[in-house]
């Protein structure tokens, strides 16, 4: 007498289910390099911050001692006269300012009256420090450095990505002898720069201007290459030793035809620096070379445009 209703469940058909799945690989595709530029931009901001606190501390330090930090320390062992190749005790700048990044536990564990190779000071060598690495750059946390004639390993070093600015000339030129430039009669090797062997530039040194001078930049890791920086110091006989904690601007950044001491970074379309006044700045590789260079230098007297 009743009719009898039956509802009927409807199910999704092999195609629907297809078109769906063909929908969602279509979103996918289309956020994941949204994603990936939110988290470059993330790991961007972090350099960027990373480079801001270097500086402040170099601020510091120059308040405590009227200068910045040397580029390096390196002092004949007999004599305690300058040596740039074989001197010791081979400490640089990033060593020098971890009082001011709050690291004195670390910057404890370093004897200043011995080399960076002697055992004492092996506990330093073993440490790693987020505040000298980009998060952009891929890297081990330590390599080997090698002597630079034998090819024997020396010793393992912290992994960095920041270097201080020598100025224009080529590092490699410290390797020569006395009366070479950059290596003056005394044993020193003198960079353009903020940062050189034995160094004690001053705010009051830089006439350029510390807003149109750069202080520290970024450097890009080449593991194949073995181009890896640091930031405790250079090792005496080491490979590329000075190249290890200073740059030089002898190319714009990520120019192809870069050498190792040059500035470099992951970060697409240039690398970041901090100024000599403190300020951080992307400069892009296609900025003008003389302008660059001219950026680089802390009494060049050059007229720095649009930087």
């Amino acid at each position: 007498m009743f009719a009898t209703h039956r509802s009927r469940t409807r199910g999704f058909t092999l195609i629907e289910l297809l078109v769906v799945i063909a929908i969602i690989a279509v979103l996918v595709a289309l956020l994941l390099p949204a994603v990936q530029q939110a988290r470059e931009a993330a790991r961007r901001t972090q350099c960027k911050n990373n480079l801001k606190q270097l500086g402040l501390a170099l601020h510091n330090y120059h308040d405590i001692h009227r200068t910045f930090p040397s580029g390096w320390i390196a002092v004949d062992p007999a004599t305690r006269l300058p040596s740039a190749h074989e001197g010791v005790s081979g400490a640089a700048w990033g060593l020098m300012i971890l009082p001011q990044i709050e690291q004195d536990n670390v910057y404890k564990l370093f004897n200043a009256s011995l080399p960076l190779t002697d055992a004492a000071n092996a506990p330093l060598l073993k440490t790693t420090l987020p505040a000298f690495r980009c998060p952009s750059d891929p890297q081990p946390d330590f390599f080997t450095i090698n002597e630079e004639a034998s090819g024997a390993a020396i010793t393992q070093l912290p992994i960095a990505n920041y270097i201080g600015c020598f100025g224009t000339e080529e590092l490699d030129g410290c390797e020569n002898s006395p009366g070479d430039l950059p290596v003056m009669a005394d044993g020193t090797c003198v960079g353009d720069g903020v940062f050189y062997h034995n160094s004690k530039v001053r705010i009051d040194d830089i006439t350029d201007g510390t807003s149109n001078t750069l202080l520290l930049g970024e450097r890009k890791t080449v593991k194949t290459l073995d181009w890896y920086t640091t930031w405790p110091g250079m090792i005496a006989e080491g490979e590329e030793a000075f190249q290890r904690v200073c740059g030089s601007a002898d190319h714009v950044p990520n120019d192809p035809h870069h050498h190792f001491d040059d500035f470099s970074s992951q970060h697409t379309g240039g690398a970041q620096f901090c100024l000599a006044d403190g300020s951080v700045r992307f400069v892009s590789e296609n900025m003008d070379k003389a302008t660059y260079q001219a950026t680089a230098t802390i009494r060049g007297g050059e007229v720095v445009n649009n930087f």
